[in-house]
């Protein structure tokens, strides 16, 4: 069963995720569905469960190999910087500049009950300190200091009015020339 993501906003979001103990039925079904939720956004490469409102560590990823899961993820080694623009499905449309460790160590617990170990670099490992951070309640927005991160929320802030007005349908688009609206002019 697919889950509506939450977004910002949503306390769920800034709670730290409880340690899973036992890797059992549930804690399975919860992968299905989390990877079931990730198919659907559509152009997710990850999903931690706080996502979906789940308080667990669990996080599931798919980088165009095979689908894969991590249960108690922790960043055990990190190593050089690698800036790039991050974007949250938690904070649909935004991308921000973020300056990140460029190779890291993660250490966790696999589907079967076994310790993992994983090193990643450049896009997976950003991809895994940025899920990590959801299990431990930190946003993108949490990360960014003084004008960058004022910046960051008041384009989130233009995105989410845009979307609300698409939603809203016609009647709420500005009555003003189609060419204003599309920048044209």
């Amino acid at each position: 069963m697919a889950y509506r993501i939450r977004t910002y906003g949503d306390p769920v979001l800034k709670t730290p995720a409880s340690k899973v103990d036992d890797v059992d039925g549930k804690i399975v079904r919860l992968v299905d569905d989390m990877f079931e939720t990730l198919i659907e956004t559509d152009n997710g490469l990850a999903l931690a469960a706080p996502q979906i409102g789940v308080q667990k560590q669990v996080v599931v990823w798919d980088l165009g190999d095979d689908p894969l899961a991590i249960i108690n993820p922790e960043v055990v080694e990190s190593d050089g910087e690698w800036v790039y623009d991050e974007g949250c499905l938690s904070i649909p449309g935004l991308y921000v500049e973020m300056l990140r460790p460029k190779l890291v160590l993660v250490r966790g617990v696999g589907l079967d009950g076994e310790i993992i170990e994983i090193e990643a670099d450049e896009l997976e490992a950003r991809m895994f300190q940025h899920e990590i951070d959801h299990l431990n309640g930190v946003l993108m927005f949490d990360r960014l200091e003084g004008d960058q991160r004022k910046q960051a929320l008041a384009e989130y802030r233009r995105i989410e009015n845009e979307a609300q007005q698409v939603a809203a349908g016609p009647q709420a688009t500005p009555k003003r020339p189609l060419h204003k609206r599309l920048g044209l002019g």
